[in-house]
């Protein structure tokens, strides 16, 4: 069995756990969205480009409301997130060409959780070989584009509505 460990992703869990503020929340309350990266708000939920990408064009959907998990939001919240994901899905295929795609929700802290207590939704997408040696071997994370120019080729997808 392969291994691949990811050094730098524990020490931002680590870090973000000893912190109770939530990163959605503070988000929602600041008044500039380039700045806090929300490529969008609906009426339920909001798309926000993750600050810590996998890959370019990482964008997590997130409700209004801080909910811990799906048992707790309601229907019209998980309609609405399932549709924006198909949203973002369409704009990074215009943009990036992707070859795939990597939906996914951590829902507590032994599952991964980075942010505790608010639900969301990762939509990131792949190509072939677009992980390399530098992550696991130098602990340098690869991201060929900053967030910022990333913000500027999908919020045009976001401003029709």
């Amino acid at each position: 069995m392969d291994r691949l460990w990811s050094p730098w992703r524990y020490r931002y869990v680590s870090q973000v756990a000893q912190d109770d503020t939530c990163i959605f929340c503070e988000a929602l309350k600041a008044a500039n969205d380039r700045e806090t990266l929300i490529l969008y708000r609906g009426q339920h939920n909001f798309i926000i480009l993750n600050r810590y990408p996998y890959t370019t064009g990482h964008v997590m959907i997130a409700p209004y409301e801080h909910i811990p998990d799906l048992a707790g939001a309601r229907q019209e919240v998980l309609s609405e997130m399932m549709a924006l994901c198909q949203r973002v899905e369409k704009a990074l295929a215009e943009v990036y060409k992707p070859e795939g795609y990597n939906l996914g929700m951590n829902l507590g802290r032994c599952a991964g959780a980075g942010v505790l207590g608010h639900l969301h939704l990762h939509l990131l997408p792949r190509w072939a070989g677009d992980t390399s040696f530098m992550t696991t071997v130098a602990e340098t994370r690869l991201e060929p584009e900053e967030l910022t120019t990333t913000y500027q080729k999908l919020k045009p997808y976001f401003e029709d509505s």
